[in-house]
């Protein structure tokens, strides 16, 4: 029986929101839901992060009005298998959102156990959201085309992983701290006017901080030194690296921070999607990184 492949990949990989070109590896959406001033949403189909973020902005009080996440609805998630299945795919590949940002990954996974007899579903914890997550996605969908073993496109994948990053600042902590995402945040509540830090994910798919400075411009600064000795001596045709954001006012200034680094993006900027940015709210701008393995580097 031939062996028929579909890639998909969670809500908040961003691959709406990313180039166009992209769209042709028709990668599968698996929807995580928001809740936010009474109203519950799909990201995706009618939340626009734009306006999104702007609610954000003008909201006076945020700890009163805390958007809430939730996982996917596993009925929709089962009915996008069973077409699938009814389409004759026998195999899926899944990137998800990071498990160290809630329990999406862990949903999907059980799910996917349910058709065992059906399907192979191979789920991915990301480690890490925004669009680097929809880059794994890419990039197992490419070497889905090239007839690319599952086994070694999980390997290929595991290797960005340990190298992929995603750094920045956020220029108010107040969202993040009460979401309970910066991990050790409630260390910076009494200092939450005065204490801008750069923040990134670890291994383990968390939000922590690298570095802590007085004001927004030095974190800028910060994060534009280290992610410069992250890329090191890469040549740029061996990564992606490309600006995420949520609103507009620290992007503006990072682009202007990082020409006295010498730091060159080599991808179009992409938005965070709701669900992801708004645990940071609409001040966040900084980096994704995306390394690609090169001839001469193991995989193993």
């Amino acid at each position: 029986m031939e062996n028929k492949r579909y890639v998909m990949c969670t809500s908040t990989g961003c691959i709406e929101y990313g180039p166009e070109r992209y769209k042709k590896y028709d990668i599968g959406i698996i929807r995580v839901r928001l809740t936010f001033l009474g109203v519950e949403y799909e990201e995706g189909p009618d939340l626009d992060p734009v306006e999104f973020y702007r609610q954000q902005e003008t909201i006076e009080n945020p700890k009163d009005n805390l958007p809430k996440t939730a996982i996917p609805d596993a009925e929709k998630v089962r009915k996008q298998f069973n077409e699938l299945y009814e389409k004759g795919y026998n195999e899926l590949i899944i990137i998800a959102i990071s498990s160290g940002l809630g329990g999406t990954y862990n949903e999907l996974r059980l799910i996917g156990e349910e058709y065992a007899d059906k399907m192979k579903i191979t789920v991915i914890d990301s480690r890490i959201t925004a669009f680097n997550e929809g880059l794994l996605a890419i990039k197992a969908a490419e070497m889905v085309e090239k007839g690319v073993p599952t086994e070694q496109i999980v390997k290929e994948i595991e290797w960005i992983k340990a190298r992929q990053e995603f750094m920045g600042i956020d220029g108010k902590l107040d969202y993040l701290i009460y979401n309970g995402r910066l991990k050790g945040g409630k260390a910076f509540m009494g200092k939450m006017l005065s204490i801008c830090p750069v923040i990134h994910f670890d291994r383990n798919g968390e939000v922590v901080a690298l570095a802590s400075v007085r004001t927004q411009k030095k974190a800028l600064q910060k994060t534009c030194e280290i992610i410069k000795e992250k890329i090191g001596e890469r040549d740029p045709k061996d990564y992606i690296l490309f600006h995420v954001y949520t609103g507009p006012s620290a992007i503006t200034e990072l682009r202007e921070v990082e020409k006295a680094y010498g730091i060159e993006c080599n991808h179009e900027d992409v938005i965070m999607s709701p669900v992801s940015g708004c645990h940071n709210g609409p001040w966040l701008a900084g980096y994704e990184f995306f390394p690609l393995r090169r001839d001469d580097e193991p995989l193993e």
